[in-house]
């Protein structure tokens, strides 16, 4: 297998292992330029759907929000995307990693998270530039656990 292919079946193992499944509607936010092409190729593939914007006017399965720090409030993004899912449903938080434009301090997601009524439930890379956090409902997470 050589060293693309390889690069390609991990990265849609990623998106496995975060949990996306085929037919689910994921809404993305905070679409830039300088989002993860791969990542979101990849949520398309698994799901076999487009991603819906932020314009989409129905219950999502799950939130994908680009966050940098100069986009404005973090707890507001998270609570408006909290509107657009089903209690349960993850928002997967990407921000730039440590050094790169637009990072976002720990202490500043997780304070964010509280504040919206969110707990972190996991950590991941997201790439070459992105880094993620799962949010969920706390409600969600205790019944997640069982």
């Amino acid at each position: 297998m050589s060293a693309t292919a390889d690069h390609a079946e991990e990265r849609t193992n990623l998106a496995a292992r975060l949990g996306f499944q085929p037919e689910q509607v994921v809404q993305e936010i905070g679409y830039d330029d300088d989002v993860d092409q791969e990542l979101r190729e990849v949520i398309e593939e698994i799901t076999g759907q487009e991603l819906v914007d932020e314009e989409y006017d129905d219950v999502a399965d799950a939130v994908v929000l680009w966050f940098r720090e100069d986009d404005g409030d973090l707890t507001d993004a998270l609570v408006d995307a909290i509107q657009m899912i089903d209690d349960g449903a993850p928002v997967w938080l990407l921000t730039p990693k440590t050094g790169r434009d637009g990072y976002v301090e720990p202490s500043d997601i997780n304070e964010a998270a509280t504040t919206a009524g969110l707990s972190q439930t996991k950590s991941f890379n997201a790439g070459k530039d992105w880094t993620g956090s799962r949010l969920v409902t706390p409600k969600a997470a205790r019944t997640s656990k069982r």
